[in-house]
């Protein structure tokens, strides 16, 4: 017998987690499943505190891809999994896939096995546990691969937008570094060597270019240790709770990063339900999904009023934090009797909206960089070339 960790909720909706003896995982997990719990997972207790390392988005869609054709073409689950382990390119990501195999090969079910692996989204092994339920492992594996192309193609939409501001920022603080490091003590040793009286603004900014070139690598090494202590604080409990706060109070780009999260969130509880699992299972799922801790910990709480009876649009419009017109949208799911479809047209809403204010901030933002940055270098120009001028000036009188 083992010791293991099982995280369940009661018909309630109640979330608790547990230390059992089984044989197996397995076996504890059809324990509590058959006396009417909802089983999120099961893991060895000496598992506690490893660290659970996402798996990157791209390769695991394109394994899901595959491993849906294999299915589809009536190889068995077992053999499909040993195939595609062994043409993974990724050593990390083909040892787990054996450690599936061999997990499936004792006899465990394909959640489980999952489950058992470091870093899968616990979107994905819910998944395989309603289609296993369900008995339509693949028409549930379908919607989440499809579920995971939307996402993967929104993602990568944000991130090709913040590409070309992040370059200009980052040629911004180069141009700057190299003219305080380099151009401006070049000219203190010119204008020391001519001895001329210079003006306030030009012997201000030499100062500050010859502290900036005596100083740089202390200035560089405090950087890099601010990054690291911030770095630390931030994968804290209460540094991703701060983290969040500031991000969605920043304008413009806040409400932006807040309709992402909806959106997603929308997408991932229809995808749940579409496959057979529960509401309230569904919503605990769906709020560990979710990058935003504020916007999780609102799904979190509407779980109890939803058990208790109440609906879903009502316990989202009671945290204060969804945008009412995605309430009134999943109010009319709910009475309509078609909240999954409803959810799906609140995330292809909101990606639009997303999409659509992004690249309107992006298209203001830009030009704007583009001006400070012209600003800056025109100054710190003007003051360096002031004494020149003036000289000039001098020597024609």
């Amino acid at each position: 017998m083992a010791e293991f960790v099982i995280k369940l909720a009661d018909e309630r909706g109640h979330v608790q987690e547990q230390v059992q003896t089984a044989a197996t995982a397995d076996e504890l997990r059809a324990r509590f499943s058959h006396a009417g719990y909802h089983v999120f997972s099961v893991r060895a207790r000496g598992s506690i505190g490893l660290s659970r390392r996402k798996i990157k988005l791209e390769p695991f869609l394109i394994f899901n891809q595959q491993f849906l054709t294999l299915i589809r073409a009536g190889l068995p689950i077992l053999g499909s999994i040993q195939m595609l382990g062994k043409i993974q390119k990724q050593a990390g990501f083909s040892s787990q896939l054996d450690d599936v195999a061999s997990r499936v090969k004792r006899g465990e079910s394909l959640s489980a096995a999952f489950e058992a692996q470091s870093g899968i989204p616990i979107m994905y092994t819910t998944t395989l546990l309603a289609g296993e339920r369900s008995g339509n492992l693949t028409e549930v594996l379908d919607r989440y691969v499809s579920f995971q192309k939307v996402a993967l193609t929104l993602r990568k939409k944000l991130v090709g937008a913040l590409i070309y501001p992040c370059v200009l920022l980052v040629l911004v603080f180069g141009l700057l570094i190299f003219m305080f490091t380099v151009v401006i003590p070049q000219f203190a040793k010119l204008y020391d060597q001519l001895g001329s009286k210079l003006p306030a603004l030009t012997v201000d900014l030499l100062h500050f270019g010859q502290w900036m070139h005596h100083n740089f690598i202390w200035l560089a090494l405090g950087a890099v240790i601010a990054a690291v202590a911030f770095y630390r604080f931030a994968i804290t409990e209460g540094g991703r709770d701060f983290v969040d706060s500031v991000r969605i109070k920043m304008p413009i780009f806040g409400k932006i990063w807040l309709k992402y999260q909806v959106a997603l969130f929308a997408r991932t509880l229809s995808t749940l339900l579409t496959g057979g699992l529960p509401l309230v299972p569904s919503l605990q799922t769906a709020s560990r999904s979710i990058s935003s801790r504020r916007v999780s910990k609102a799904v979190e709480s509407s779980i109890t009023t939803v058990s208790e009876g109440k609906s879903l649009a009502d316990s989202l419009i009671k945290t204060k934090v969804f945008p009412d017109l995605a309430a009134e949208m999943i109010a009319v799911g709910e009475q309509t009797g078609a909240l999954p479809q409803m959810l799906n047209s609140v995330s292809e809403f909101f990606e639009d909206d997303v999409a659509s204010a992004l690249a309107a901030a992006l298209a203001l933002i830009e030009p704007a960089i583009l001006i400070v940055m012209g600003v800056v270098v025109v100054f710190i120009l003007i003051s360096l070339y002031l004494p020149i001028f003036s000289l000039g000036q001098s020597t024609g009188m």
